[in-house]
């Protein structure tokens, strides 16, 4: 029997003394550079309250939970065919998921800055919009349809 890897304890972030903003933050971070993602955050966060009027943190809160998944499909060789197996996602990956889409799809926006891409990216994740939203429901979808196959389950 194989070891199970180890999890690893992630700290709350400083300003608002919240785990899942430092995973975030963990995942936006490139070579390093975790200051610098703070610094991406938080202004995306201010500016999320500044143009909603709202709390900014809330809106994180609620745009996460609109693009986490709860089903994805999975392939699996059956017979020499290949099926597209609806699973349900483990809590950890729902979250992962989440974020990853968020962040990536924030990337690919024509703002200016990534503190501005962010916090449309997340703006319109609350609104159930966006491109990280419809990405959620297409992998829905996929589920959905392949639902006939889900007697394959591993």
């Amino acid at each position: 029997m194989r070891k199970k890897a180890a999890k690893h304890i992630t700290l709350p972030d400083p300003k608002y003394g919240d785990v899942q903003v430092t995973k975030f933050v963990n995942n936006l971070m490139y070579d390093g550079k975790k200051s610098k993602s703070f610094d991406i955050f938080y202004n995306a966060i201010d500016l999320v309250s500044e143009k909603s009027g709202e709390d900014g943190l809330e809106i994180f809160r609620k745009a996460l939970a609109n693009v986490t998944p709860q089903v994805e499909v999975r392939s699996r060789r059956v017979g020499g065919a290949n099926f597209q197996i609806p699973q349900p996602v483990r809590d950890s990956r729902k979250e992962s998921l989440a974020m990853k889409w968020l962040i990536g799809f924030s990337r690919k926006r024509n703002e200016r800055n990534m503190e501005q891409k962010l916090a449309n990216e997340i703006m319109a994740a609350a609104k159930e919009e966006g491109a990280a939203f419809k990405k959620k429901e297409e992998v829905h979808k996929m589920a959905e349809a392949n639902k006939a196959f889900s007697h394959f389950r591993f």
